[in-house]
């Protein structure tokens, strides 16, 4: 998990190693969607990421203590480190209130609005990082795959609905607000830990708050199952994959990166069928070959 700092701006296509890392990260958040599911009886959203927020501060930290990494030092990204980490508290406030308003599957295809963001945003703050005719090809490709696999979105019909779809929009753009201002400021010089301790530290209070403010509360002590979800969710995917994946965001292109996030969701639908018996439809294959296929031209060598 430690990493050391790199040059700005490095927007190199992903290698079969790093290919491979980011499918485990995926697999690991596609899972992440089902423990969340598993802990909401006991456990509400806002609350849950706060818990891990403030869990997975504690371990980064003593991580990198462990491995004497500067965290306190003086390197000029204190400034961008509070901006990443707004944006990520941001992010998630918006997605959880959000998913109040409007239905998950609606959601999961607005979150994936995401890396056309950052495909956009690379374009004005990557210069180097522009995606060519293939790549917008194979980014159009991955989300019809999403269309495929989770229907497109009727009209909503009430105006509340209306308001969940713009919130979780809003959350997808604060998701690739957080991955270019890490690829473009001064974070991408320190070790991926501090990058990740900013955003938890920053984030933990923001979501504690939200939780108190929409009155979420926890009324009965959680099952083993929920706190076994949590303990994925703090150790497995916060203080580890989270850290990988912003590792990763400073040393390959951070558009390249971002499409490979179209996996997720699919995994997350594999995941509900095989823990929680979730059906799964013959669309599916269908949606999985769009992606990878999408994958291929995003990844293609200019």
């Amino acid at each position: 998990m430690t990493t050391a700092p790199v040059s700005r701006h490095i927007t190199r296509p992903l290698d079969a190693v790093a290919a491979a890392v980011v499918v485990v990260l995926c697999l690991s958040w596609g899972f992440n969607q089902v423990s969340v599911k598993l802990a909401l009886h006991d456990i509400p959203p806002l609350t849950q990421a706060a818990i891990r927020s403030f869990g997975a501060a504690l371990l980064v930290a003593a991580w990198a203590k462990a491995r004497g990494l500067p965290l306190l030092a003086r390197d000029g990204t204190l400034l961008a480190g509070l901006a990443t980490g707004l944006a990520f508290g941001i992010e998630f406030i918006l997605i959880y209130q959000g998913l109040a308003y409007t239905t998950a599957t609606r959601a999961v295809l607005f979150l994936y609005l995401a890396p056309f963001f950052v495909v956009i945003g690379a374009r004005l703050f990557l210069p180097a990082d522009r995606f060519g005719p293939a790549q917008w090809l194979g980014l159009a490709l991955s989300f019809a795959g999403m269309l495929v696999a989770f229907g497109v979105p009727t009209p909503a019909l009430d105006p509340r609905q209306t308001i969940g779809d713009l919130m979780v929009v809003g959350g997808a753009l604060m998701w690739a607000v957080t991955t270019l201002l890490i690829k473009a400021s001064s974070l991408n010089r320190v070790s991926a830990e501090k990058v990740m301790l900013y955003q938890l530290v920053v984030s933990g209070p923001m979501m504690a708050v939200a939780a108190l403010v929409t009155g979420e509360r926890i009324t009965h002590m959680p099952s083993v199952t929920a706190l076994s979800s949590m303990a994925y969710q703090t150790v497995w995917v916060v203080s580890i994959t989270f850290v990988i994946w912003f590792a990763l965001v400073m040393r390959y292109s951070a558009s390249r990166l971002s499409a490979f996030t179209f996996l997720t969701p699919l995994f997350g639908v594999a995941a509900g069928h095989l823990v929680l018996n979730e059906p799964l439809t013959p669309a599916f294959a269908g949606a999985v070959g769009l992606v990878a296929g999408g994958l291929a031209l995003v990844n293609r060598a200019p």
